[in-house]
């Protein structure tokens, strides 16, 4: 396996790995490595079928299914299809997700490691998906900031604390009222040890925090927001382009990400599967 340095802060590019293949151990830890050093990882132009996609990210941990659950795959629902497509007057999958800075299933009490995509259709123009480094972002925080995120707890729940309008594109993604209740309020720092490296990252200030354990609404919001605007400034952004055939692994616990709109007539596809954490950390 070869790595190229994608964006100078982070991401990486792997060649010379077939994931249709199954991989060795050894191989395999050359792939995790890189991941969590890279925090996004990518490998261009692959060819896969469901399983073969599926195998290869249950390699990094038990999938979570999502809960929007009229769009898994009809043979594997640990698969989410991301589509605007449609076919006989019904959508093929979910059109707009997550098209807001947010960190995948930071609404659920056990949050997701790694999510993964395969790009099957590819529109002319849009469809990249924005990162945000949550690492740089807590390292360049002014020492008071650090110390006052110390022990703080936030508040968490489904949907894009920016736009409460369900039916807009940049609202998190409609739930029915099932699903809706499937879903309560969780609790996560704001600055988060990563489980694995064990770096502290600002974790889903931007998304699903709607407030702050202990704090005044209005105090909560205000800080929250400012966290934000620092956390997705342009420089702990890197953009990446999809091709047909690539998968992109990325680690939640150190990323905000962002899905950018397309046109809804510009075909667009791909396969989703999320990861969750096997243990809590602080």
């Amino acid at each position: 396996m070869r790595l190229k340095r994608l964006d100078r802060g982070f991401a990486l590019e792997a060649s010379g790995v077939d994931l249709a293949r199954p991989l060795s151990d050894g191989v395999f830890g050359e792939v995790e490595e890189a991941f969590f050093a890279g925090q996004v990882l990518v490998f261009r132009g692959q060819k896969l079928t469901a399983r073969e996609f599926l195998g290869f990210a249950r390699r990094f941990g038990p999938p979570e299914p999502h809960v929007v659950d009229q769009f898994h795959h009809p043979e594997y629902a640990d698969i989410l299809i991301l589509s605007n497509v449609v076919r006989d007057g019904k959508p093929a999958g979910l059109a707009d997700a997550g098209t807001y800075f947010h960190t995948d299933y930071s609404y659920l009490e056990m949050p997701a490691r790694a999510t993964l995509l395969y790009s099957i259709e590819v529109p002319r123009a849009g469809g990249d998906t924005l990162f945000a480094n949550q690492y740089a972002a807590y390292d360049d925080l002014p020492d008071a900031m650090k110390k006052t995120l110390e022990g703080l707890i936030g508040l968490h729940h489904y949907g894009n604390r920016d736009d409460l309008e369900e039916r807009s594109r940049t609202a998190a993604s409609l739930l029915s009222g099932e699903q809706k209740r499937k879903l309560g309020w969780v609790r996560h720092p704001l600055a988060r040890r990563h489980p694995v490296t064990g770096r502290t990252a600002l974790y889903a200030v931007s998304g699903s925090s709607f407030g702050i354990e202990g704090m005044p609404e209005g105090e909560a919001r205000a800080l929250l927001d400012e966290l934000r605007r620092h956390a997705t400034l342009q420089k702990y952004r890197y953009r990446l382009r999809y091709g047909v055939g690539d998968v992109v692994i990325w680690d939640n616990a150190s990323l905000l990400h962002s899905a950018t709109l397309t046109d809804p007539d510009d075909a667009r596809t791909l396969w989703r599967v999320t990861i969750k954490e096997t243990r809590r950390q602080s």
